[in-house]
């Protein structure tokens, strides 16, 4: 059997900056290995509208990477 990773993500929450989650993620003892972006749509009157871009990162222990 393989070895198993740890993996996490992490959400650049809403009144932070990507920098700021990045340190987050290195402060934790993480590295980020994939990035991932989701619109967030709102209902209107005239159907969905994206409002905002909801960002994720895949990170691994760093003594795994």
């Amino acid at each position: 059997m393989g070895k198993k990773t740890k993996k996490q993500k992490f959400k650049v929450e809403e009144n932070e900056t990507i920098h700021d989650c990045l340190t987050r993620i290195d402060n934790e003892g993480y590295r980020p290995v994939k990035r991932f972006e989701k619109p967030i749509f709102q209902e209107t009157d005239e159907g969905m509208e994206p409002v905002k871009q909801e960002i994720i990162f895949e990170a691994v222990k760093k003594e795994e990477a």
